[in-house]
């Protein structure tokens, strides 16, 4: 129950195309970055403008990664949910730095302003196959384990 409190929803524009990566191990990671902003408007102008909210990098783990790496781009608009999750390392100065980021359990393309087309994988390889709307969701995927960090 203790995990429930922890989700966070983000929505917003990855900055860069995701990143994949393997562990030594071969597991599968993305990496990405969204940028948060909303719309307000200029009290002065009338104008609407952009506000950065702020930026949160997302790491993406399995067959999960593979098909994010493989679907969205950089300015895609994307909506991900997940756990916020921090990590620490020593930096060159011998510093410790500490990062915050989300674990992914979602990532998804936002149809706000934006249409797509859904094709589903076949389990264990196989490419796409088109959607049929119904069927059983698979089985969750296992988390990382220490030793399969994204970095």
């Amino acid at each position: 129950m203790a995990n429930e409190q922890n989700n966070i929803t983000v929505i917003g524009n990855l900055t860069k195309d995701p990143d994949l990566r393997y562990t030594q191990s071969g597991i599968a990671v993305a990496s990405l970055s969204v940028a948060v902003n909303r719309r307000v408007r200029n009290k002065d102008t009338n104008e609407w403008e952009d506000k950065l909210d702020g930026y949160f990098d997302v790491n993406i783990w399995r067959d999960h990664a593979e098909n994010v790496a493989e679907s969205l781009n950089k300015g895609d608009r994307v909506v991900v949910i997940g756990r916020l999750t921090k990590r620490s390392w020593e930096d060159r100065d011998g510093q410790t730095r500490w990062s915050t980021e989300i674990e992914a359990d979602e990532v998804c393309p936002s149809l706000r302003w934006a249409k797509t087309s859904v094709s589903k994988v076949r389990s264990g390889g196989g490419g796409p196959r088109p959607s049929s709307g119904g069927g059983s969701a698979p089985p969750p995927a296992e988390p990382p384990t220490p030793d399969d960090v994204p970095f």
